[in-house]
């Protein structure tokens, strides 16, 4: 055995393997049919996200644009399900929108300006979701649908704030607001690094020649916080929850030769 396909084969195995531990497919010794398929492409969407703070700071979802470049491994066929491994290296505009009001629901109003307070923070990342990706459906022309699953990492780049306010010196206003929590408004990022898991639930449309047209609605769950969360941090909880609608155009590298599709 050479050693190309000694490492194909090992790759195809950890793929298996690592869908067998998220998906609890049955994977057995017997190994289905082999793809060695190869996509490279693009993709571009809109991020929802919010910082599960603790305590609570009351928000609204923060809009962003996400966008980058998108590549997909297919390796197998078992039974009517098709596994890959898909991977994104994006630009994304994720953060928190504080929904500033007061114990009855009303806007906190500011004296001077007669507006509502505002404040919403903007954190731009490079983000690399790495994802199982099993697929159910036509594979050469026509419609599959999708599930993605597997871990991503997001790495800082800047950070922006949007207020009406200054937030080093609370203005007067007319109403007080309801939640006391201030602290993240002048407090910058302090880790760097972002973790968690992505989820996502997509459809695929495949033409021959073509290339392949993705649409997908995937959630992202941050397991690392923005700030400290140690006894004498302020904030015991600061990680990301993101809702990211995108859509994607793949096209064709490799495609395995002499095997039957539908």
């Amino acid at each position: 055995m050479n050693i190309e396909l000694y490492d194909m084969c090992l790759i195809r195995k950890y793929i298996l393997f690592f869908l067998l531990l998220i998906f609890g497919i049955p994977v057995s010794a017997q190994i289905g049919e082999h793809r060695n398929d190869f996509s490279i492409g693009c993709n571009g969407g809109y991020v929802m996200s919010s910082v599960g703070f603790e305590p609570e700071v009351q928000q609204k979802q923060h809009g962003g644009i996400t966008g980058g470049l998108s590549l997909k491994y297919t390796c197998e066929k078992y039974f009517k399900t098709i596994c890959s491994i898909y991977a994104e290296v994006n630009y994304a505009q994720v953060g928190w929108k504080e929904d500033i009001l007061d114990r009855d629901n009303n806007p906190v109003i500011i004296t001077d300006t007669q507006q509502p307070m505002a404040y919403s923070r903007t954190v731009n990342y490079i983000q690399v979701p790495v994802m199982a990706h099993l697929a159910w459906g036509r594979e050469e022309r026509g419609l599959n649908i999708f599930v993605n699953a597997g871990p991503q990492f997001g790495y800082y780049l800047s950070e922006s704030t949007k207020t009406n306010f200054d937030v080093k010196h609370m203005p007067k206003t007319d109403n007080d607001r309801v939640s006391p929590v201030v602290a993240q408004d002048t407090m910058a990022v302090e880790n760097k690094l972002d973790y968690g898991i992505a989820v996502g639930l997509g459809a695929e449309y495949s033409i021959p020649k073509v290339g392949h047209f993705l649409a997908e609605a995937r959630y992202y769950y941050g397991l690392g916080n923005i700030y400290g969360a140690s006894k004498r941090d302020y904030f015991g909880k600061s990680n990301y929850g993101q809702i990211v609608l995108k859509l994607s155009y793949l096209f064709d590298i490799t495609r395995t030769k002499n095997v039957r599709r539908k």
